[in-house]
Formats: structure tokens, sequence, C-alpha cells
């Protein structure tokens, strides 16, 4: 431990309604504004220029912007002051203007001049972490995210009292284990119960504790699937037995997963229930298949459809002709089956027969495939290919985008 590090004195200072003078304008103010604002302190910004983002802070009216270079005076009345200018000089002064009226300074371009060092700080459920390692900056980075890791997957247990019986409707994300939200993850880790289905991801499983109670509720598709008032129950069995139960999805918990009808069945059996949103597949895919489903200039509208019924089924809710005078992007979730049909309509009602589809298969996943066609011929390909669900289609001009990589 280096001498510098050892004469710190680690303490949490309350800047609620008070004055922090931040003098400089650049990345590194960037960086150190929103904590501040976040505490509540009354920033005013020294500075004759500014990055957008700090602009647009002032604008907002989050922050004063003075424009102009510091000035001797620029600190009275301040509690806390950060000095991050490209100017060394600069810095100097301000420490030595901060220093004489008594006031705590950072020294962004220098930490051991100032009278004040910023830690690698970290939020979690509450608790705020702080690292100090005597300016080594990488070094207090390592061990603050390492420290964040540890107590979002579990392995650091804050919590001194068991979660509060009740359900938490958590989206999973698309398929890999390190997409599901960090507020999922920490639930995750403190259930009683995970009720899961087929596409939830599955290496998180592995986490839990013996004593969680795991149990499948897949849902195939076209095959075997649990019946949804059978999950219904079971979470609110468990839950009144006096467990934290996390139905654990694939995706989004409100984007085609039912979670508003677990939702409501907890509302109306008096079960406290919060919902996780998650990742959505019908965006992660195609992102992770190197397809956007908006490019400026290309597609201003995204439409997503369920296609587990087909489009001339009774059950059917989706304005197919609408859609194919479209000009944006459709993506399609549970397509994979009825893909033909679906292509054949949207050719019926108007669609060019060009138009680029792309089709990705376990997106994020380690059998991720994409496969790019065009909409009259995108049922042979995905034929000739064998694509199975899970799969997302995306059809529209933003298809037929591509990057080129370099070998």
């Amino acid at each position: 431990m280096s001498s510098h590090s050892q004469h710190h004195y680690f303490a949490g200072l309350d800047l609620q309604d008070k004055r922090v003078v931040v003098v400089g304008a650049g990345s590194v103010a960037q960086r150190r504004i929103p904590r501040l604002l976040k505490a509540g302190a009354r920033i005013e910004v020294v500075s004759p220029e500014a990055t957008p983002a700090v602009e647009g802070m002032a604008e907002s009216g989050e922050l004063v912007w003075h424009r102009r270079a510091y000035a001797g005076g620029d600190l009275d009345g301040a509690w806390y002051v950060v000095a991050c200018t490209s100017d060394g000089e600069v810095n100097a002064r301000v420490v030595a203007e901060a220093e004489q009226d008594r006031v705590f300074c950072v020294r962004a371009d220098d930490a051991t001049r100032g009278t004040a060092v910023t830690p690698a700080v970290a939020e979690h459920n509450g608790l705020l972490l702080g690292v100090l390692s005597g300016g080594d900056h990488r070094r207090s980075g390592v061990v603050k995210e390492a420290l964040s890791e540890a107590l979002r997957t579990g392995v650091v247990d804050e919590h001194t009292e068991p979660h509060e019986p009740g359900v938490a409707l958590v989206g999973g994300g698309p398929g890999d284990p390190d997409l599901i939200t960090v507020r999922g993850r920490q639930l995750l880790g403190r259930a009683d119960v995970v009720i899961t289905d087929r596409l939830a991801p599955r290496e998180l499983l592995e986490e839990l504790g013996q004593h969680v109670e795991v149990v499948d509720a897949s849902k195939i598709p076209y095959g075997r699937a649990a019946n949804q008032s059978v999950i219904n129950e079971m979470l609110i069995d468990r839950a009144r037995a006096g467990n934290f139960v996390v139905r654990l999805k694939g995706g989004d918990p409100y984007v085609y997963g039912r979670g508003f009808e677990e939702l409501l069945a907890c509302v109306e059996a008096g079960v406290a229930v919060t919902a996780v949103p998650g990742i959505t597949s019908a965006f992660a895919a195609p992102a992770i298949g190197d397809v956007p489903v908006t490019h400026r200039g290309v597609a201003h509208e995204v439409v997503v459809v369920s296609g587990h019924v087909g489009p001339h089924d009774e059950q059917s809710l989706v304005d197919w002709p609408a859609l194919a005078r479209l000009n944006g992007t459709l993506v399609l979730m549970m397509a994979v089956k009825r893909i033909r049909e679906f292509a054949d309509v949207l050719l019926e009602h108007g669609r060019e027969p060009s138009t680029p589809v792309a089709v990705v298969q376990e997106g994020t996943m380690q059998g991720q495939q994409t496969l790019r066609s065009t909409l009259d011929g995108v049922a042979d390909a995905v034929e000739r290919a064998g694509t199975q669900p899970p799969a997302v289609v995306v059809i529209g001009a933003v298809a037929g985008l591509a990057p080129e990589r370099s070998a």
C-alpha cells in the first residue's frame, strides 16, 4: 500500500443543496458531474468550452455554466471543488485557492496534489461502494468491478434479512447469461424458488444455491407446454408458503412472455409482485447478428409481430394488409414454422418480392446463425438451411445492410 493511500480518510459527503464548483468542462467533468447531481449538489461549472453532454446539462437547468476562464473568487461559498481543466497551471491555482478557503478540492490531472481524491465508485441495491488505491485508478477500478460482480452474483450477500415473500417476474434477456439486467441477477440470487422457461438463460441456474427449488415450466413451440393456469398457481402457492419466487423468462416478461397475465393473477390473489424488464430478443438477436432494426435514412418505424398463429387464423389480431403497406421494418417472433404463410400474405398485399429478409437463429447463443434472403425466397431458404426456433425474422431494407468485416 502506498503512503499516499494510507493518509486518506474515507468519508461520505452530504452535498444536498450545497454549492459545488467544477472548473473545466471536458470529458473528466462529464464523468464526475452526474454523481454530484445525484447527490443533490448545486453545481456551477467554470470553463470557456464544454462537451456537448455538459452543455446539455446546462441547457436543461441541471447546472449553471459560467462560459469563461477561471478567476479568483470563483470558489467563494463552495463546499467542494473539482479542478479538471486540461491546463495544469489552472488546476494548481484552483487547488491553492481552495486550500486557502479550507475547501476540499480534487485535482483530476494529479490526485496527489489535491486535498481530496475521488474513489472508484459503484452502486448496488442501496449500497455505495468506493475504492481508493493511492492514485492507481486502474487498480481501484478493477477492485471496484470485482466487488460489484461479487454482490450482483450473490458471492457476497449483503442482506441481513431474508427477502419478503412474493413474486418477481424477471426478464432474462435473449439467452446469453451476461445479458440479464443487474436488477434481475440480484433478485435471482435471493430466490427461494425459481420457475424458469426453456429460453431463459440456463447457465444462471448453476449459480443458484442448493436450497433453491428450480421448477421447469418450459413452453416448447408446437410441443408439450406447461399450462399457464398451472404456472400461475405455482407462483401464488410458493409465495403464500413464505417463499420469494423468481419467474425467470427469456427476453422481456411483457413481450410475448405472458408476464402481465402472471402479474394479474398474483395481484388478484393478494401476492406481492414486481416486474423486472429484460432485453427483448426482438431487437437483441438481430443486433448480435449484425442486423439493425432501424437505420438513418432507411427505416423510421419498427413493428414487432407475433407469429404464433398464421395470418388467416381466426385467432389472429394482426392487420397483415396494413403491415404489407408499411415501408419500415417488420420483426416476426415465433414465425419460423409459418414463414411461407407470412411471406405470401405480405407479397399478396404489396410488399416487394425483393425486400431483404434476415433470419437470426439462437441469437446471442452458441448456435447463433444468420440467414439472409429476400421475401420471395426466404421460405425456401429457411427450409434448405433447416432453421429452427428460436429465431427472429427481420423484414425490410435494414435486413439488406451488412458491415464489411476484414477476414
